[in-house]
């Protein structure tokens, strides 16, 4: 008898050890965070269409800035957009100037190193846009992969880790920006530049006659968003909201406002 409850008293004392060891996990959560000050705050560099771009107006709007509005509806508080640099996206979140990337960031093994993901929500990979002259020359990355050509891309990127992994002979230069790679090769001065499909589709579409588009996609990338180590509540909150989206429709919505209308580059500069 002595036994038994000496067993019930070190469950006891270790289901309760567990129990305050889950409340100091909540407590220290970005979730209960955002919940007790009443603001969802969102890191994104506006420049990424159709994730995020600043309209006529100077407001960010987007594929992921209509789905973060979702999301603070959803957690009850507001929404601040943090616009940021994309080479300090990641340190900016470590040093919590913001509590969630949403910026089309691809999940990649390096960046998993210092930061966690929730699952994907969109996949895309990398395409290629060609300077006026080269249609029918050029039918697949591996026809630039030599040093007459001159190949852009945007720095800190994978589309810079593509280009070197798969270009690595061509002359490749790096951009700060997407917008300034791509008007190298719509202004001439470059033979391709390598970015997501995405980005791509719509530069093509808003630069008739400049530029062609090899709209195949030669590597898999899944975008998701990105969150500080050690938060399973979280993650587990971001995973069940998108299923949560797919699932009612609302995903599906927004997709077809930003990826099969055209409607809003009407609002664009």
């Amino acid at each position: 008898m002595k036994r038994i409850v000496a067993l019930m008293a070190v469950l006891f004392a270790f289901s309760t050890s567990l129990f305050a060891s889950d409340t100091a996990l909540w407590q220290k959560s970005t979730l209960n965070q955002i919940i007790e000050r009443g603001t969802l705050r969102v890191g994104m560099e506006a420049g990424y269409m159709p994730f995020e771009v600043t309209n006529k107006r100077g407001e960010i709007i987007g594929f992921d800035v209509d789905i973060a509005r979702q999301m603070a509806k959803a957690m009850g508080v507001k929404l601040e957009l943090v616009n940021t640099a994309w080479d300090g996206i990641i340190p900016a979140l470590l040093t919590k100037k913001f509590d969630i990337i949403m910026s089309g960031m691809t999940l990649t093994s390096q960046r998993n190193l210092q930061i966690n993901f929730a699952e994907p929500y969109i996949v895309v990979g990398q395409s290629i846009l060609l300077r006026k002259g080269l249609e029918g020359k050029i039918s697949s990355y591996k026809d630039l992969n030599n040093k007459n050509f001159t190949v852009a891309t945007k720095l800190g990127t994978t589309g810079e880790a593509a280009t070197k992994r798969f270009l690595g002979k061509s002359n490749i230069r790096l951009f700060e920006t997407e917008a300034d790679g791509a008007l190298e090769v719509a202004n001439g001065k470059a033979d391709a530049f390598v970015y997501d499909l995405p980005y791509n589709a719509i530069y093509t579409a808003q630069n008739p006659g400049k530029i062609s588009h090899l709209d195949t996609p030669f590597t898999f990338e899944p975008l998701a968003w990105g969150i500080r180590k050690g938060d399973p509540d979280f993650e587990n909150w971001l995973n069940n909201f998108m299923r949560q989206i797919r699932g009612d429709g609302t995903y599906d919505k927004i997709y077809g406002k930003w990826f099969e209308s055209s409607e809003w580059q009407k609002t664009l500069n």
